[in-house]
């Protein structure tokens, strides 16, 4: 990693969210009296000052907020045992590994009050069936933005970073993200992802080995790189995507007819997390379409919370990053690949590194 990540925003900064609640104590929807502390482990800049603000108005609850940079950071922590967080927030991929691993607390959030408010589709979902361990945070997609000023020709399509028009030749950001790279390259050659075909593997090499002097960096903090017009073009998130084109209009995010990446990142609680109930609570809160509203507001993402539309910014509901053009190919979730193929994605991405 060359620059810590924020996945959806800003170059990560260690933050510390401890604000001075309000005296008295919120009642739980049980009925339980809240109060102490609860240590959320997040992506940073992806959480809501006034969400949290809300809660621990609310609940006399204080509230830390620590960022991670990466999936694989975050992992390696808590893995380790006894990190100190309660709420962690992986994406769905990595949620699957959490609980396979037994790394989170089975709280079923499926049995909570405020989880009717839940979208039926992210229910049953591959990550975790039913619901037992997690609740949807905010959800997007991985594709890419370009300058259409920059290049005005067709911009849905993976060949403006496989293949790069002179325009864009130099001025182009990649994640330095092995997965995101990897499966956009396999896209753009019609090959399956989680691939452990070997001469497919070593097409996709050679794309990339190709394309890699066309690339300008490879760095996970996409607005900065989009907005200082350092790259014309940057592999990123929709929600990071619509943040830079506030400062940089001209900036369109691309659905590739080849197809793009679909992620949800979701709510759950840590083994052993020493304030379970508190934990609990939140997560109970972050079901209701005000605080799913706060998170999309802030973040600019979508939800997986019903009604949550009715408190959201206009242009949320409206804009070309969150909403997907009518004819565009539906965003893929992958699922995680087995350890063959992991290693394979690892010497490709080694290799390519170099």
């Amino acid at each position: 990693m060359v620059t810590p990540k924020n996945k959806k925003g800003k170059t990560m900064k260690k933050t510390i969210i401890s604000l001075v609640a309000a005296t008295g104590f919120g009642l739980l929807s049980q009925g339980v009296m809240a109060a102490g502390t609860l240590n959320i482990y997040n992506w940073g800049d992806y959480t809501s000052p006034e969400m949290i603000k809300e809660f621990e108005d609310k609940y006399d609850i204080k509230v830390n907020v620590d960022d991670f940079d990466s999936m694989e950071t975050m992992l390696a922590k808590v893995s380790q045992g006894a990190s100190g967080y309660d709420v962690v927030v992986p994406g769905e991929a990595t949620i699957k590994i959490m609980i396979d691993k037994g790394l989170l607390e089975k709280v079923q959030p499926n049995k909570m009050s405020n989880f009717k408010n839940i979208d039926p589709k992210w229910v049953d979902v591959y990550w975790d069936e039913g619901r037992d361990y997690s609740i949807p945070y905010q959800w997007g997609t991985t594709s890419f933005t370009v300058d259409t000023d920059v290049y005005k020709g067709d911009i849905n399509t993976l060949a403006l970073m496989f293949d790069a028009p002179k325009e864009l030749k130099g001025r182009i950001n990649m994640l330095n993200d092995m997965n995101d790279v990897i499966n956009a390259g396999l896209r753009y050659l019609g090959h399956e992802r989680c691939n452990s075909n070997r001469t497919q593997m070593k097409e996709l090499f050679d794309l990339l080995v190709k394309a890699k002097p066309d690339w300008r960096t490879m760095d996970y903090s996409i607005i900065e790189k989009l907005t200082s017009k350092d790259v014309d073009l940057s592999q990123g998130w929709n929600g990071a995507s619509k943040r830079a084109r506030k400062d940089r209009p001209t900036l369109s995010y691309a659905y590739p007819k080849e197809g793009f990446a679909g992620w949800m990142d979701n709510i759950a609680v840590l083994k052993g997390a020493p304030n379970l109930e508190n934990a609990k609570l939140f997560m109970n809160y972050m079901m209701t379409p005000q605080a799913a509203a706060m998170a999309s507001n802030f973040a600019n993402y979508a939800n997986g919370i019903k009604g949550a539309d009715k408190f959201m910014s206009s242009d949320l509901n409206t804009s070309r990053e969150i909403v997907i053009p009518a004819g565009s190919p539906a965003p893929e979730f992958v699922p995680p690949c087995d350890q063959a193929v992991t290693d394979l994605y690892t010497m490709v991405w080694t290799n390519l590194k170099k």
